[in-house]
């Protein structure tokens, strides 16, 4: 990767790339964690999907007694919650810098699709709604929608119809469901057209999501896929 650019595991395609998945580890992780899902999701060659597996900076993790690891963002565990607006904000530069990369390589941002788990999730829906130019879609696997009181202000129109698929184990301790739901409601409150999905699983991913997720893709990154447009 270029400098400037957060370090990434990058899965290029047998036929020349036409379509890019920018998929962020949740916390302690790094961009190896979903490598080994790829052939799993089975998208057609005809996709010519580029993976790219960033891996967050390191940094100390409150919750985690100040251990320093792979962390999108800081988690205080204060009562009640304090969100580390800067860390998500930095984060969200990153990110910013790497959808633009992928443009310069020649990938339309409408090709591109973000994709998060736990912590990379939050990261993926909070950059993504604020967007400039209309991406393919947005997965967020097993999290929430972060600083949810400045999405409104903040969201970009351009992603004002974004296609999000938010999917949550109903046995998760490490975000509960409730806390899942809560997002989900800002999020439709707003106008967001969310695909809501539950699995019988804890923090982790199942063979049944995999196999919707499969079909998720296709659908956003097959050709002639409807763009990201609010009907008025």
């Amino acid at each position: 990767m270029n400098a400037g650019l957060l370090p990434a595991v990058v899965l290029e395609p047998a036929t020349p790339a036409r379509a890019s998945i920018l998929w962020l580890h949740g916390l302690g992780a790094d961009g190896h964690d979903f490598e080994s899902l790829v052939p799993h999701l089975g998208l057609p060659a005809e996709l010519g999907v580029r993976f790219v597996f960033p891996h967050a900076p390191r940094r100390p993790v409150t919750i985690n007694g100040g251990t320093s690891m792979r962390a999108w963002y800081d988690i205080t565990g204060a009562v009640p919650p304090r969100e580390d607006d800067a860390g998500i904000r930095a984060s969200e530069l990153a990110l910013r810098r790497l959808i633009e990369h992928e443009i310069a390589a020649g990938i339309p941002p409408a090709r591109i699709v973000l994709t998060g788990f736990s912590q990379g999730g939050a990261i993926a829906l909070h950059t993504g709604l604020r967007y400039p130019e209309p991406l393919a879609g947005i997965l967020a696997l097993s999290t929430y929608l972060p600083l949810a009181d400045t999405l409104e202000r903040e969201a970009h129109p351009a992603n004002s119809a974004i296609r999000i698929l938010m999917a949550h184990g109903t046995e998760d301790a490490i975000i509960p469901l409730p806390k899942a739901q809560r997002s989900r409601e800002a999020l439709v409150r707003l106008g967001y057209p969310v695909d809501w999905r539950l699995y019988p699983m804890a923090h982790i991913l199942c063979s049944e999501e995999v196999a919707d997720l499969s079909t998720w893709l296709i659908d956003r990154l097959r050709p002639e896929a409807p763009q990201n447009t609010r009907k008025t």
